[in-house]
C-alpha cells in the first residue's frame, strides 16, 4: 500500500512521482495566471492500482478540477481538466 500526500502549487512535487507527471505539473502551474498559488488550492497525490494520480482542488470560481496521470513507462502524462459533471477535455503532454 502506498500513501498519498498533499502539497501547495509552487512547492516541489513529491520525489517519487515519475518525471512525466512532474513535468506536467510544472507546465500546468507555469501556464496558470489566475493566482493559483494564492488561491489556497492544493495538489493531492493518490495511488490507483500502483499508478500515481495527481488532482488539483476545484477552482473556486468555476468548480473545475484538474487531474494528471500517466501509465507506467509512459514518457508523457495526460492532463484532464473540467467540470466533474460534464465531459472532460484531455490533452497529452
Amino acid at each position: 500500500m502506498q500513501l498519498g500526500t498533499r502539497w501547495t502549487p509552487g512547492d516541489v512535487p513529491p520525489a517519487r512521482l515519475p518525471d512525466a507527471i512532474v513535468a506536467a505539473i510544472l507546465e500546468f502551474e507555469a501556464t496558470q495566471r489566475d493566482g493559483l498559488v494564492e488561491s489556497g488550492r492544493r495538489w493531492t497525490l493518490t495511488w490507483l492500482e500502483g499508478r500515481p494520480v495527481v488532482e488539483l482542488d476545484p477552482n473556486p470560481t468555476t468548480g473545475h478540477i484538474t487531474t494528471i496521470s500517466a501509465a507506467p513507462g509512459d514518457s508523457a502524462a495526460t492532463i484532464r481538466s473540467g467540470d466533474p459533471d460534464e465531459e472532460w477535455v484531455e490533452e497529452g503532454l
